[in-house]
């Protein structure tokens, strides 16, 4: 088992969420644990799901902000539900815990202007702290300058002094979606700086201070082991050529001192996994992953649900993961109340907490595999089943 190091024991993490009109999603109201499971089939919105944080997270990121977040989605008519009929706008609502033990929520709504530009623009902004509102918008300003609702307080920094700590939060918030390939060939690196899909992990790797690398790399090490025991070592280094970063391993052989092969040479399940745990020990903020088990063997997939379980104890880590994965389920600690159910529907998605379904806790509870019980349930729904929120 990889050893996460301990930090703050009260961190931040995303305890509720609500959703009008984003993507494939009318409404969703549902509670999120420490660990978060999505189950659905192919085009059930897992995607647009993990989305929801990382539009909060673009909010507030160096070079993004409200107008921003939007245009990198296509602009407002890509985020907005298809099925929605009488509500134009978009609505999000995230509820966030732990820290001093206040409760923030935050809250947002938007659409576009209905002539011109059509620039997305805000219909509504409100911050609350343990029940207390501490920012409405639109307020006496805005009304005076409607210019001001194409940007949201919490990317400002001259405004956000007093929900500081949240705008912070939702800077930690990282997608990890490591695609082999790009890792392989350094020279696609462009200097685009933490990208989720592996572009530039190796200078993530090589940013780190040397005390850091070396004991992430040989945890790491020893976790990989898992999946390849022929691996003996793992290491950092630069070729002299270019000062290119390069990771090795040194794999057992027949000749006594074993044979080294740098990233080029692992399989996709190695770098895969190597990501995600650099990732894994990286313990920020709330971490999304996509189909983690992707390229592992079902033997490593069955691994991964207790390493997040021993970060989120560790760290207070939230882990946000989508998976198809019946491997990744099969794990015995995993509770109701962690998986969630994405189920389509015509009039949209409708996304359940597992501990919600009455017939799924009495089969558990009878002793039935969680996969047996869970990803039928996932299944799109046969005509004569049709329905949405009581219709």
């Amino acid at each position: 088992m990889i050893s996460v190091r301990s930090s703050a024991s009260r961190a931040l993490r995303f305890s509720h969420l609500r959703l009008g009109n984003w993507r494939n999603f009318v409404q969703v109201d549902v509670a999120l644990q420490g660990r978060v499971i999505l189950i659905g089939p192919n085009a059930s919105g897992k995607s647009n799901f993990l989305d929801v944080f990382r539009f909060l997270h673009d909010l507030v990121a160096l070079g993004g902000g409200f107008a921003e977040a939007i245009t990198k989605r296509g602009g407002v008519s890509k985020i907005r539900c298809l099925a929605a009929r009488r509500y134009p706008d978009v609505q999000l609502s995230a509820s966030v815990v732990g820290g001093e033990g206040d409760e923030w929520t935050y809250e947002i709504s938007f659409g576009q202007e209905a002539r011109g530009l059509r620039r997305p623009i805000l219909k509504s902004e409100v911050v609350k702290k343990s029940g207390q509102v501490v920012l409405s918008r639109p307020n006496a300003d805005d009304k005076k300058d409607p210019a001001r609702l194409h940007q949201t307080y919490i990317e400002q920094v001259n405004v956000n002094r007093d929900f500081r700590d949240l705008a912070n939060f939702f800077r930690t918030i990282r997608y990890v979606h490591l695609v082999p390939q790009l890792v392989r060939e350094a020279d696609r690196y462009i200097g685009r700086g933490d990208d989720p899909y592996g572009s530039d992990f190796l200078e993530q790797v090589a940013r780190t201070t040397d005390r850091t690398r070396d004991a992430r790399l040989r945890k790491i090490g020893e976790a990989l082991k898992v999946a390849v025991p022929q691996l003996q070592e793992l290491e950092f280094f630069r070729d002299k050529a270019r000062g290119t970063p390069h990771l090795r391993g040194k794999y057992e052989h027949w000749r006594s001192k074993g044979a080294w092969q740098t990233e080029e040479q692992f399989s996709d399940g190695t770098l895969r996994l190597l990501g995600l745990l650099w990732a894994v020990l990286d313990a920020s903020g709330p971490l999304l992953l996509e189909e983690p088990e992707l390229s592992l063997h079902p033997d490593v997939v069955r691994y991964l649900p207790q390493m997040f379980a021993q970060m989120q104890r560790r760290t207070g880590r939230q882990v946000i993961v989508s998976t198809h994965s019946a491997d990744l389920l099969r794990d015995e600690g995993i509770g109701l109340d962690e998986v969630l159910l994405l189920r389509p529907y015509p009039e949209g998605t409708r996304v359940e907490a597992a501990a919600d379904l009455t017939q799924a806790k009495a089969l558990v509870e009878a002793g039935v595999p969680l996969p047996d019980v869970l990803l039928p349930e996932t299944r799109p729904p046969q005509p004569q089943q049709l329905g949405f929120f009581g219709d």
